[in-house]
């Protein structure tokens, strides 16, 4: 995996997207440097770079809600992972408490039903 993905562009660091292989629900984001593509295929279970804290971690090491690896992808400018994974555990990826980490909506429902009238009258 690692001879083909752009780290240079982002500094040494790739963006991975990781999605339920069984549902195909986008779970989290988080970044890869090489060392953590390798760990990530060494362990089968899915390892972060933090950028914060400038180490390696591993996706639920303390809450038992590990990230095992299924599949990966690259995508077409060889910057960007999909990883599909089994959650282990509860299942609760988000450090919230949550499935998924993407659970907040960006727009209110007023301003989206608003958009959605103007970009059918366009």
């Amino acid at each position: 995996m690692n001879g083909k993905i752009d780290f240079e562009k982002m500094q040494g660091l790739t963006p991975a997207i990781v999605q339920d292989a069984a549902s195909n629900e986008v779970l989290m984001l988080g970044f890869m440097n090489r060392e953590a593509c390798e760990r990530t295929l060494t362990t089968g279970y899915v390892t972060f770079f933090s950028r914060t804290r400038k180490q390696l971690w591993i996706k639920g090491e303390t809450s038992g809600n590990r990230l095992k690896l299924v599949g990966a992808a690259i995508d077409c400018d060889r910057d960007t992972l999909l990883l599909q994974v089994e959650v282990e555990g509860a299942g609760l990826v988000c450090h919230e408490g949550t499935r998924s980490c993407f659970t907040q909506p960006l727009f209110p429902t007023a301003l989206k039903s608003e958009l959605d009238a103007q970009a059918v009258q366009s």
